[in-house]
């Protein structure tokens, strides 16, 4: 399975720090070569089985009126997809998270992660069913260090008793961040994978954006992608499936799809 986590920023294009402040517009009006952009985010997103997506816009001005999950998920073909809304400020922005499949999920949940400021959530996806599931979370965790602790220990509480799980997305926190965190470290044991760099993308200096897995799972390769406008580099798995999983997967395939 090729899995692949990616905070594209609502589709502006950043490549240096000034660019924060001269192109702070585009987070509330659209640009002409917003799309254009998405389109060869497409491209390469195609060669994923499922994506987790964060700071996607689910239709609004700025974005042109365009469900960036949505399109998204048609220009690079994946049959399946889902937006989680999770700061609704109307026709003006509809921060999201977002999920793109080719594989048919048995279950999706979403959950509102607490903190100070709302606006923060997690996208619970499930393959297949019974102990050997696959659950895979993509996450979008909090700015700040007290907002990341109670965040990491809602996540705590769900995945322990799970098997196999992989936790993805913009955590805004380092790997020895994440170890530090006992709770979530007991949670979902992590092998020693080294930490790839993918912010800020021009220059990564900080390993921000992860692909965390359960002791129960181990990646074949680990890499960053190539700079794609946003300021986060895309960081991608490729993961054998251990055989129990597959094959509940499999037996999930031959079951009513989910609609």
């Amino acid at each position: 399975m090729r899995l692949l986590t990616f905070n594209l920023q609502v589709g502006i294009q950043t490549s240096a720090y000034h660019h924060y402040l001269t192109r702070s517009w585009q987070h509330f009006l659209p640009h002409p070569r917003r799309v254009k952009r998405l389109d060869v985010m497409g491209e390469v997103l195609g060669k994923f089985d499922v994506v987790g997506l964060q700071e996607v816009d689910g239709g609004s001005f700025r974005s042109s009126r365009i469900n960036q999950v949505e399109y998204l998920a048609a220009q690079a073909g994946f049959p399946h997809h889902f937006q989680q809304l999770n700061r609704n400020l109307g026709r003006i922005a509809q921060h999201s998270n977002g999920l793109l499949s080719k594989l048919t999920p048995s279950r999706i949940e979403e959950h509102r992660l607490p903190g100070t400021l709302p606006g923060r959530g997690a996208i619970h996806v499930r393959f297949g069913n019974g102990p050997d599931a696959l659950h895979i979370f993509v996450a979008h965790l909090a700015l700040s260090h007290r907002g990341r602790v109670r965040q990491l220990n809602y996540l705590s509480d769900i995945i322990a008793p799970l098997r196999h799980v992989v936790v993805m997305g913009d955590l805004n926190c380092t790997p020895e961040q994440l170890h530090a965190h006992e709770r979530f470290s007991a949670s979902l044991p992590l092998h020693p994978v080294k930490p790839l760099l993918s912010y800020p993308s021009w220059q990564p200096r900080r390993a921000l954006d992860h692909i965390l897995l359960s002791q129960t799972l181990e990646a074949a390769d680990v890499s960053v992608l190539d700079h794609l406008f946003s300021d986060h580099l895309p960081v991608a798995v490729e993961l054998p499936l251990p055989a129990a999983c597959l094959r509940s997967l499999e037996a999930a395939h031959h079951q009513v799809p989910l609609t």
